[in-house]
């Protein structure tokens, strides 16, 4: 069959939706482009929060009207939002011919072929295709959380921390090396939390060194860290090696302590203030993002004042900010305290206002610098590309002027001479590297 796949949600999501791909082409299909010529649809759902849930149904919808309009004969829905709603969704959704949840995909070569049995094509042996651009790849080590933060729904829909061994990520990444990807993001629920379910305890610094010996990844980024399983050694580790990128990626949520037990987070603002107090003594050129919620049930003026003067007094370079979103079947759903949203959304305006500048000023600091680029696109006059500083999909681009020597995928020293809160502008140092 032709099949055309829809992929929403996070990086996460995304090598779920990769994994499906390998497995699909595996058993013989094709993967096509065109919806209106696709005889079956894929659509792999994220069920985090009400605007994901909400893109995820439209999506789902519109997929639908291809078996009016186009030549699709299947509607397939995976994914977060159908693992958390598999008792409601089939008798909402009529049009949906196959519903899935998130460790299932292995039974889609089987249902597609009609036997409903468990497909004998492994996710193990059926690589993987990409969705990314050849040049870059996200590796999962983990999937599933032990932290049960209070307004999170993720450990209810994707279970428990499992750690993938050591020995299946290393040959993945070589793998993917060997395809020609340079960059390689680590990503899990908890990334430096890996390990600790299969061996005792936390072995990503271990996992890192063993990459790092793959000679063709030139950078290896890790993502989604979580603040109690960061330390010392494991930020000494990402400055210690030439591949490994200076790239912290800690979610914090808060910083008052008493927003942070009620949300559940472990660890604490003293906590974390010693560890970025290292971070910036050892290793001030590390590139630092976080996220940050606003308006959690009974958030007061005073404690989000105390959010905006921590990032005030310990600068990261980007943060991502959302307000609290309240999710049936989690502990913060029914909170007393709840925050109005004209309220949320005006600190959420409040804090990204004040982050805008000191994300510009973290962003000059790199003025003069010259740097490698990784070239993601060329455009009428110019090439624009990301440095170690700014992550896949999330962060800002560096432009420089076009030369006829530049090629997507490949790399070029420049220098900074412009730098905003989310771009930068260089000129080119070479051709390419």
């Amino acid at each position: 069959m032709k099949i055309g796949v829809i992929s929403l949600g996070c990086s996460k999501n995304l090598v779920d939706t990769e994994t499906a791909l390998g497995l699909l082409v595996a058993a013989g299909h094709e993967i096509c482009t065109d919806p209106e010529q696709a005889e079956a649809l894929l659509v792999n759902t994220c069920g985090f929060i009400a605007p994901a849930k909400e893109e995820s149904i439209e999506a789902i919808l519109e997929a639908a009207q291809y078996k009016q309009t186009g030549a699709c004969r299947m509607l397939i829905v995976t994914g977060c939002l159908s693992e958390r709603y598999r008792s409601e969704l089939p008798n909402e959704l009529p049009e949906v011919d196959i519903w899935l949840g998130v460790r299932e995909y292995d039974r889609l070569p089987a249902l597609l072929a009609g036997s409903g049995q468990w497909s004998v094509v492994s996710g193990q042996c059926a690589p993987r295709i990409l969705a990314t651009p050849p040049w870059r790849a996200y590796l999962r080590i983990a999937d599933g959380c032990d932290n049960r933060c209070a307004y999170c729904a993720i450990p209810g829909i994707r279970g428990p921390l499992q750690s993938e061994p050591m020995e299946r990520l290393l040959n993945e990444a070589k793998r993917l090396a060997d395809a020609g990807v340079t960059e390689l993001s680590l990503i899990a629920q908890d990334t430096s939390g890996y390990g600790r379910d299969l061996y005792g305890e936390p072995r990503l610094i271990e996992l890192l060194k063993a990459l790092s010996g793959i000679g063709a990844l030139r950078w290896i980024r890790l993502l989604y860290t979580y603040p109690d399983t960061v330390n010392p050694a494991l930020l000494d580790t990402l400055a210690g090696r030439p591949n490994l990128v200076p790239y912290l990626d800690m979610p914090l949520q808060h910083i008052n302590d008493n927003i942070l037990r009620r949300m559940n987070r472990r660890g604490s603002k003293a906590e974390i203030c010693a560890l970025l107090d290292y971070l910036f003594a050892r290793h001030p050129n590390f590139t630092l993002r976080t996220t940050a919620m606003v308006g959690f049930p009974g958030e007061t003026d005073e404690q989000f004042s105390e959010l905006l003067t921590f990032l005030s007094s310990y600068p990261f370079d980007r943060v991502g900010a959302f307000a609290f979103s309240p999710e049936e079947d989690t502990p913060a759903y029914t909170m007393p305290g709840q925050v109005p949203k004209a309220l949320k959304q005006e600190r959420l305006a409040r804090l990204m206002e004040a982050q805008k500048g000191i994300s510009q000023t973290r962003n000059r600091r790199h003025l003069g610098e010259e740097t490698l680029m990784l070239i993601e696109r060329l455009e009428d006059n110019q090439t624009v590309g990301r440095t170690l500083w700014h992550a896949p999909e999330v962060d800002g681009v560096v432009s420089i002027p076009r030369s006829p020597a530049h090629c997507v995928g490949g790399y070029v020293r420049v220098r900074i001479t412009e730098a905003d809160a989310y771009d930068m502008k260089g000129e080119s140092l070479s051709n390419r590297e």
